[in-house]
């Protein structure tokens, strides 16, 4: 009996430390109209806390172990300059980035140790060293409205649509041949260089969500005037326009399985399903105008976020049904974390 005390509290603190130790995982909502960002339980989706962000909260990105989020506040009428970096573990804010010289952050890529923005005022995609604190690279696209990006794992290629000049960027790092001076011969030290080169793809203005299988064989994006534009990423041109006879397409999703693309209109609320390898309507639902979608492949659920309708839309993507309808202020952009 006299060694069941010290078991029994040798146990409890072991229990406590398994508690404390454990991982916390939730899904992140922006709310524009709240100037929040919602942070919900992930399997419940009940509200846990509501941190405070800038004016106009658009995209929302992570650090792999979840101890950061980065929210972009473009303030798009009004040239902003702010992102946005909260605490995940204390569920606080922590300090602002001020974008300045460049302009109106939208589209956010985490990769260790670098934060890409778009900078869709100043035409530019800028790298954000997160050591340093530093803006360390700039690439301007010259084209309008650069808005949403994607960066390859290797991070020496990126893509994002110009949504007002109709050009979908693919900037790629490449080896060139050592420069050649006008007078057609080499110097005798002549290296090849490492460049990074813009090859510009027309998709049609208004083109802005898109997504990339993982292959990086293909890119699927949508027009609102309803168009499906599919672009061939080894050729670099257009592969296949789908008339889909919905007007606002404006996001749209590969699901986890690659099997299908998720697109939804902002104006009508209706969301469609492509069979990716065919390119043929699956079916149409009417969800809510979608201005957002997650894809969660850990549980198989997407969430739309129906801005104009103040909700967001949790679908089941087995059985393609509604499951859940979350009241939230303006939602926009939404991700899942899991905080170590």
């Amino acid at each position: 009996m006299k060694y069941l005390k010290p078991i029994i509290l040798l146990l409890l603190t072991l229990s406590c430390g398994y508690t404390f130790g454990q991982t916390k995982k939730y899904i992140l909502v922006l709310a524009k109209a709240e100037k929040k960002m919602l942070v919900l339980d992930y399997t419940t989706l009940n509200k846990i806390a509501a941190i405070p962000v800038g004016d106009d909260p658009h995209e929302v990105v992570t650090t792999p172990d979840g101890a950061l989020a980065y929210v972009s506040v473009p303030v798009m009428n009004n040239n902003g300059h702010e992102i946005d970096v909260l605490d995940l573990k204390t569920l606080q804010p922590l300090k602002v980035i001020d974008t300045r010289p460049f302009y109106i952050p939208h589209g956010l890529v985490y990769q260790p140790g670098k934060l890409w923005f778009t900078a869709q005022g100043s035409k530019s995609v800028a790298v954000y060293n997160t050591i340093t604190n530093q803006i360390e690279q700039v690439f301007g696209t010259g084209q309008d409205f650069t808005h949403l990006l994607s960066v390859s794992k290797s991070g020496k290629r990126f893509y994002t649509t110009n949504v007002e000049s109709g050009t979908l960027s693919i900037y790629e790092q490449k080896t060139l041949p050592p420069y050649l001076p006008p007078t057609g011969v080499l110097p005798a030290n002549a290296k090849p260089r490492t460049e990074w080169r813009q090859t510009l793809v027309p998709v049609g203005v208004g083109a802005e969500g898109f997504d990339i299988d993982k292959e990086e064989h293909e890119l699927w994006t949508a027009r609102p005037d309803g168009k499906i534009v599919v672009v061939d990423l080894n050729q670099q041109k257009i592969k296949k326009t789908i008339d889909t006879h919905v007007a606002g397409l404006h996001r749209l999703k590969i699901t986890p399985d690659e099997k299908t693309v998720c697109v939804v209109s902002v104006k009508t609320g209706e969301l469609l399903y492509y069979n990716k390898k065919s390119y043929r309507l699956e079916q149409k639902d009417h969800v809510g105008q979608g201005a957002g979608i997650f894809m969660d492949a850990a549980s198989n659920r997407m969430f739309i976020s129906c801005t104009p309708n103040n909700y967001v839309s949790v679908i089941d993507l087995i059985s393609r049904k509604v499951i859940q309808k979350l009241d939230v202020g303006r939602p926009d952009g939404i991700t899942a974390v899991e905080v170590f």
